[in-house]
């Protein structure tokens, strides 16, 4: 109330002078989102802007741009590449081709994410973290797909049954969703994707969490949060042309590598 009478004694002041007033509303400690100021009949009203995704039109081109590119990638490349990982795998470690993890993604929803299976039998119970080279639950012929990132590529059948894009936060296992706050939380909004601004900045996770004293608080208070921020960004600044200059530095990152 004290605070009121002194705002209408300066605009008061300031009318008399015929000076513009301007007030800048303290509602910045809801929310870092983009916010929209709209009028209902007379009154002023504050409201989250509208996310890019949040549009019929993005939804579509999103999706069926996923499903153009899988489709042309299984037809052009995992048609051949697929058996020749698999035989490998078989040949080379006991276990299936596949690994498949759960991971939680769309309004929190579980999904199972699929990989090349690149560890020994069991070692989920171990820990969740990868470490380096230096990761013993990581076979011979694990190491050379996870330094290409192809482990990664059977996320396209994901892609392709509509748990997870092309683009978007990398789905984290429940542990570490856990540990988000409410306004992290908001990743959880989109789904999650195969590479992403993150898996861009941090394509070296792995070497990084290896020279650590402990892995697991360096990713979760210093990873982990720049991570998310980078997966904001990426929502609210969201469009096709977003996505393809992603995908365009993810094949730039892995050539280079």
């Amino acid at each position: 109330k004290e605070m009121e009478k002194d705002i209408n004694e300066v605009i008061a002041i300031c009318n008399q002078h015929n000076l513009k007033v301007r007030i800048i509303p303290d509602f910045l400690h809801f929310t870092s989102s983009p916010m929209l100021i709209e009028n209902i009949g007379l009154i002023p009203v504050i409201s989250q802007q509208s996310l890019p995704l949040e549009e019929w039109v993005n939804q579509l081109l999103k999706r069926s741009f996923d499903l153009f590119f899988s489709f042309l990638f299984f037809v052009l490349i995992a048609s051949w590449l697929f058996p020749i990982i698999a035989i490998l795998i078989k040949i080379t470690s006991k276990g299936p081709v596949f690994y498949k993890q759960k991971r939680w993604g769309l309004n929190n929803s579980h999904i199972d994410v699929y990989k090349f299976r690149t560890m020994f039998l069991n070692s989920d119970s171990k820990g969740l973290l990868t470490v380096g080279n230096n990761d013993k639950r990581i076979t011979k012929l694990g190491y050379y797909l996870r330094k290409n990132k192809l482990d990664e590529l059977p996320q396209l059948i994901n892609v392709l049954n509509g748990t997870m894009s092309l683009v978007g936060p990398r789905p984290e296992v429940r542990k570490y969703v856990n540990l988000y706050n409410s306004e992290q939380k908001s990743i959880l909004d989109v789904k999650p994707g195969i590479t992403d601004l993150a898996s861009i900045m941090y394509y070296n996770e792995n070497e990084i969490l290896a020279n650590s004293v402990n892995p697991e608080q360096t990713y979760i208070n210093e990873i982990m949060p720049i991570k998310l921020e980078l997966n904001k960004q990426y929502i609210n600044e969201m469009s096709l042309f977003t996505d393809l200059k992603i995908i365009f530095k993810t094949f730039i990152k892995l050539i280079n590598s």
